[in-house]
């Protein structure tokens, strides 16, 4: 049964299917590796036992009528602690919101229940998912499975970890700047950002409308399709018959291709030498219009986010790490015309993107730019702390920033992710690309 922990989602599924595993007995091989495990705490903020089991006993029986909703109809999965969940503490990994208990389940959280997934509990993020750090001194700072001594990448920190160290067989968390894909590189897991206004957001606690996107923590191309799916209340796209032969990716060089950490860069290179081989076509690209979009990120998140917490921060701000807080106020220095001129500009800069990247399958580049940071040393040197979440960000958030979809996956070296862009609203095709490079990277 402790293989079960580590098995896909689809696998779990396609065992659950043939009638070897029981979706109750899973469930509660899970809750028991979950209570026994030593960083329980600093994983799950609340762990959802009775949902759990009664989800995981109606899955079965329904598994027994032959009536599964779905291939993950009674597999067991977290949800990172901004998903609103009926009668279950949900606060963002904040004080702030300390004891908001909903009353209902966020949209994508009762899909995922109608489509018959187990829900395990609420998992462990970065304050109001305002770093892609992964490092939270208000709450807890889940373990990286790679180094014991550093952050585990956020925001969806807690996510990634639940399904690194085999307590989950998937992670649902948010992506607005990096949050999915940062942690799933620095865990070796797959991670997809879908795109902005694809999936549903209610019930979701905000931190920028126009950035935050939802998407799966996964450990297989094939479970993160199947999660979309779920999350969406569909069956997901079709994976199959991929390869990569005839495939023309750009690597992309402006901007994310600067000061790489040596291991990264060479991750990388080996990574596209592997997928040369494989057939695909793989030409260096420029846009240079990037730098400028960049340059606006500081503008359009940040007075996003300060916009709509002022009020609940500047009630009580004792209560936010002081990082955290001081990047929250940072978004009162614009003007709302400097916001409104920085959208116009990135509208513009899109453009440019689509334009560049058109006769492309997709765009490829490092996720993060830097392994996972020391968590003491982010914690006491307030400079390494300052530049660690701005390169831990900078490479996932040219997806955010063009609003593009995207996937994380492993490129083979612990802690170093190939990045893999995709046009808007083309989450069926990334797919289907990202198994294909799976596949040859694996």
């Amino acid at each position: 049964m402790q293989d079960w922990l580590n098995m896909s989602a689809a696998d779990l599924g396609r065992g659950i299917g043939s009638g070897e595993i029981n979706p109750l007995e899973l469930t509660r091989t899970y809750l028991d590796a979950i209570d026994a495990h030593p960083q329980r705490d600093r994983i799950y903020a609340r762990v959802t036992h009775d949902r759990a089991l009664a989800e995981a006993k109606a899955a079965a029986e329904r598994a027994n009528a032959g009536q599964r909703r779905s291939l993950l109809d009674g597999v067991p999965i977290s949800w990172k602690d901004l998903f609103d969940s009926a009668g279950v503490g949900t606060e963002s990994g904040s004080d702030l919101l300390l004891n908001r208990v909903p009353d209902q389940d966020a949209l994508v959280l009762r899909n995922a229940t109608a489509m018959g997934t187990v829900c395990l509990g609420k998992t462990h993020m970065s304050e109001l998912a305002f770093s892609g750090l992964g490092l939270n001194p208000v709450k807890e700072t889940p373990p990286c499975i790679n180094d014991a001594e550093a952050v585990p990448g956020g925001s969806s920190s807690g996510a990634a970890a639940s399904v690194a160290f085999g307590l989950a067989a998937c992670g649902i968390g948010s992506d607005t700047g990096g949050s999915v894909r940062i942690p799933s590189a620095w865990n070796d897991l797959v991670g997809l950002k879908t795109t902005s206004g694809r999936v549903s957001l209610e019930g979701v606690v905000p931190l920028c409308l126009k950035f935050d996107t939802v998407g799966p923590l996964a450990r297989t191309v094939e479970d993160a399709a199947l999660f979309l799916g779920v999350i969406e209340g569909t069956s997901g796209p079709d994976l199959r018959g991929v390869n990569l032969k005839g495939r023309r990716f750009a690597d992309l060089q402006t901007v994310a291709h600067q000061d790489l950490d040596d291991p990264v860069r060479d991750a990388h290179a080996s990574a596209l030498e592997r997928l040369r081989l494989a057939g695909a076509e793989v030409i260096p690209l420029e846009v240079p219009a990037l730098e400028d979009a960049m340059a606006l990120s500081s503008v359009l998140f940040t007075t996003e986010a300060y916009g709509l917490w002022k009020d609940v921060i500047e009630a009580s701000p004792d209560l936010m790490f002081p990082a955290i807080l001081e990047r929250f106020r940072s978004g009162d220095a614009f003007s709302g015309a400097d916001y409104v001129a920085a959208w116009a500009k990135l509208e513009q800069i899109r453009m440019v993107w689509d334009q560049a990247t058109s006769g492309f399958d997709a765009v490829l580049c490092p996720t993060s730019p830097i392994l996972p940071p020391n968590m003491h040393r982010l914690l006491t040197d307030e400079d390494y702390y300052v530049r660690a979440n701005l390169m831990a960000l900078r490479n996932t958030r040219i997806g955010n920033l063009m609003g593009l979809c995207g996937l994380s996956l492993p490129a083979g070296t612990p802690s170093c992710g190939l990045q893999v862009l995709g046009q808007p609203d083309c989450e069926e095709a990334l797919l289907r690309v990202g198994a294909a490079i799976e596949q040859v990277l694996a």
